[in-house]
């Protein structure tokens, strides 16, 4: 399939899209034939705490022009997380200092940096490490023109998630509530 993204206008022409990435033909092919890369051949999968750290990211790039901080229970209420699990993400993205937090009567959190100084790369790296990740990178079996292949995914994944800003999400979030529907 073709992806007409604007995030994704800076990849090859034939993409494929793949959970929140666009991947090359060659690359898509290449998971297709890994069945372990695949579940049920929809795309690759990330963990729900990466999904948890991009939203409470954009629960706070959304109150970032106000330059208060919000409590953890207010952003876990309006982002649909639980809150328990949204502290020790918010803990974690803290120490790679995404966002900071704030002491006192009205403490809580707010980003560290502006959304536009923000990517999916450094939320995705906070809470994983690496954005993707194969075993095969460090294998010495695997033979040197697979692991190549992986390293091209790797690369464009991390291309791609380093090229999403939170203020581009804002923004396109903004755009959409612009419309006028009949």
């Amino acid at each position: 399939m073709t992806v007409t993204h604007k995030f994704f206008n800076r990849l090859p022409v034939r993409t494929a899209r793949i959970g929140l990435f666009a991947v090359s033909n060659e690359c898509l092919d290449l998971l297709l034939l890994c069945p372990g890369a695949l579940r049920y051949r929809r795309g690759v999968k990330l963990s729900v705490k990466s999904d948890y750290a991009a939203r409470a990211v954009l629960g706070l790039a959304r109150h970032y022009h106000e330059g208060s901080s919000i409590r953890a229970d207010d952003l876990a209420a309006e982002q649909g997380i639980p809150v328990n699990y949204l502290v020790q993400i918010l803990i974690e993205l803290k120490s790679q200092q995404i966002v900071k937090s704030q002491r006192g009567k009205d403490g809580g959190y707010l980003l560290a940096k502006t959304p536009a100084e923000i990517t999916f790369a450094d939320v995705l790296k906070s809470v994983h490490g690496q954005v993707f990740d194969s075993p095969a990178l460090n294998d010495i079996k695997c033979p040197p023109e697979l692991r190549n292949a992986w390293k091209r995914l790797q690369s464009m994944l991390d291309d791609t998630a380093s090229s999403i800003t939170f203020q581009q999400l804002l923004d396109e979030g903004n755009d959409r509530e612009k419309m006028y529907y009949i």
